[in-house]
């Protein structure tokens, strides 16, 4: 594992207040790229609903960034629901839906040993999660004209990969083409939907993932060119981008931040 950028991209946002006066809810606010994520937005001037199943990280996070904590089970639908009534009730308005939350446990590996416990566990996690928030978030932006989703894909929606992780990655391809369809569909209300696809990113859950196997995660990094995986400071850099005016016309895209691996033949020596 390469170590942290001592400058990472959010310490631009101090300067930079694209999102004063607007609300966004962040799921998986509680680490990693959420957490990133939240303190990039509230940098930039937005109030932030943090969404985290775990109640001591996600209080933390809230507390940190000025916002409001929300203990949420992406998973069911009501407390879905209940997130961004709470967001709309308590700030007025839901205009950035950053549906991040997401998990890559490792049973789920090789199509030939992954079980359907593990399959259906991820798939509600990672793309029955973006489809509640999706429907929960929209008719709020629908009646205020305007509105940015983002939901966390994955490089991996467009590439293969012989690591497999089977389930993790069908559910970002669903993420994906979901995004995709969403952006087209509400255009015309004023409504952007975009998935952002990182590449491999220093977050805990890779830490723990590649902890375990060194080797396997030596064999992902080789495929990087900038020869390191990615902080989540630039992957909330680029979260921030697509919540602002400055992307008013990203629309329904993939939003690739990957550091070049989706267009890589061979890596510089």
């Amino acid at each position: 594992m390469t170590e942290p950028r001592t400058d990472p991209a959010g310490a631009a946002a101090s300067n930079c207040r694209r999102l004063t006066g607007r609300t966004a809810v962040v799921t998986g606010a509680g680490s990693g790229i959420g957490l990133a994520s939240a303190r990039r937005l509230a940098a930039e001037g937005a109030r932030v609903v943090c969404a985290d199943v775990d109640g001591e990280r996600g209080k933390a996070a809230a507390e940190e960034t000025g916002g409001l904590y929300v203990e949420t089970d992406v998973t069911d639908s009501d407390q879905v629901e209940a997130l961004f009534r709470t967001a709309h009730e308590t700030y007025g308005s839901v205009d950035i839906a950053f549906n991040n939350a997401g998990i890559s446990p490792p049973d789920d590996d090789s199509i030939l040993s992954t079980g359907i416990d593990a399959w259906q566990r991820v798939q509600q996690v990672n793309l029955t999660s973006v489809y509640l928030c999706c429907k929960h978030a929209i008719p709020y932006m629908q009646r205020q004209g305007r509105g940015s989703v983002i939901n966390t894909a994955s490089f991996v929606a467009v590439l293969g990969a012989a690591t497999s992780q089977i389930s993790y990655t069908a559910s970002k391809g669903g993420v994906l083409a979901m995004s995709r369809e969403l952006g087209v569909q509400f255009a015309r209300e004023g409504i952007r939907v975009n998935a952002i696809c990182p590449g491999p990113v220093n977050t805990p859950l890779l830490k723990e993932l590649f902890a375990k196997d060194p080797e396997r995660a030596q064999r992902r990094l080789v495929h990087v060119p900038p020869g390191r995986f990615a902080e989540p400071e630039e992957i909330a850099a680029a979260v921030a981008f697509l919540a602002s005016d400055d992307a008013s016309f990203v629309n329904a895209t993939d939003f690739m931040v990957d550091g070049g691996i989706s267009g890589a033949y061979v890596t510089p020596l």
